[in-house]
């Protein structure tokens, strides 16, 4: 009776591992959802349109893009956060995803325990300190002595409290001892355009969101938050070359899952987003987006959260920042 029991347990897990075997193979057999916290042309949004068209040919099935703006992006991470774990609904996380967790009291999710990571899609630098090209400076030693000069008078724009321009201009200030006035507005294009109009002296954004400003001339990029120059912007100095303050404003895109999806369906959405990141089309697409291509293995993803989870919680902290 005894070596029944044990036959019947042992047949039980082998039909478990084939079945999940099975579904893995099996996977995808329906069209998959790429959840967005932003507005369509955003940097996540316009980073998953750039990877779907080859990502959606090897899995076999169409990628969906479902952009859920609002909330800081809390409104489209919590719907992945409830959906099955079935590798049908994932979230293209971004910076919002490690800051959230700082930032507010309150999430409806748990930033780690609630997610699975599958794979780091990107990372990008940030352009920091551009200016209304009527601000009297053209360095960032010049716009530090200009702060210093006439301290709170100088205001700075952001897409929102708790965006990472927002972030990175309290960064700045407490890293070169000045004092900016913070002015938030609905969204990146709208804090960018205030600065282009003169409305706000300073601002804080991506290349590739300010690049044709720059170009035309109604922008004035002053230094990049990053350890080397952009090779889309070759002429702009980093911080540390600039004289000012060592700020990395590096920001990480990837993809994360619903905690609980299958190991299988992990990776061999995994392995044809390593295939995708390799594609001569989608490193040209990213080259204009300015974005490096990343990969690798959902640990290494993994390692990229807690790192950054790390230094950016310190930050918040240090400068006081909360969003209710």
């Amino acid at each position: 009776m005894a070596t029944m029991r044990c036959c019947a347990a042992l047949l039980l897990v082998a039909g478990a591992a084939f079945a999940a075997g099975a579904a893995a193979q099996a996977y995808p057999s329906q069209p998959v959802r790429m959840l967005v916290g932003y507005g369509a042309g955003g940097g996540a949004d316009t980073l998953i349109r750039a990877l779907a068209p080859e990502l959606g040919e090897l899995l076999g099935q169409q990628l969906i893009i479902d952009n859920r703006p609002g909330g800081g992006t809390v409104i489209a991470t919590q719907l992945v956060a409830a959906s099955k774990p079935d590798g049908y609904t994932l979230y293209v996380a971004d910076n919002a995803y490690i800051v959230n967790p700082f930032l507010m009291s309150k999430l409806p999710y748990d930033s780690l325990k609630s997610f699975t990571p599958v794979i780091a899609l990107s990372s990008d630098s940030q352009v920091l300190a551009f200016v209304h090209p009527s601000l009297p400076v053209r360095t960032l030693k010049e716009l530090i002595a200009l702060a210093k000069a006439r301290p709170g008078q100088l205001n700075f724009a952001s897409g929102g409290n708790g965006t990472l321009p927002h972030i990175m201009g309290e960064m700045l200030q407490s890293a070169a001892h000045i004092r900016l006035a913070h002015i938030p507005y609905k969204s990146t294009a709208a804090a960018i355009f205030a600065v282009t109009s003169g409305e706000v002296s300073i601002g804080f954004g991506g290349i590739f969101a300010v690049k044709g400003l720059v170009q035309s001339g109604k922008l004035r990029v002053l230094a990049i938050a990053s350890g080397v120059r952009n090779p889309l912007m070759p002429q702009v100095p980093t911080f540390i070359e600039a004289g000012g303050p060592p700020l990395d404003g590096t920001g990480y895109r990837g993809l994360l899952a619903p905690a609980g999806t299958p190991r299988e369906v992990i990776m061999r959405l995994n392995a044809e987003a390593n295939k995708a990141l390799k594609m001569p089309a989608v490193r040209a697409r990213f080259a204009d987006l300015a974005l490096t291509p990343l990969g690798g293995t959902p640990e290494d993803f993994a390692r990229i959260i807690a790192a950054e989870m790390d230094k950016w919680g310190g930050i918040i902290r240090d400068a006081g920042i909360r969003v209710e």
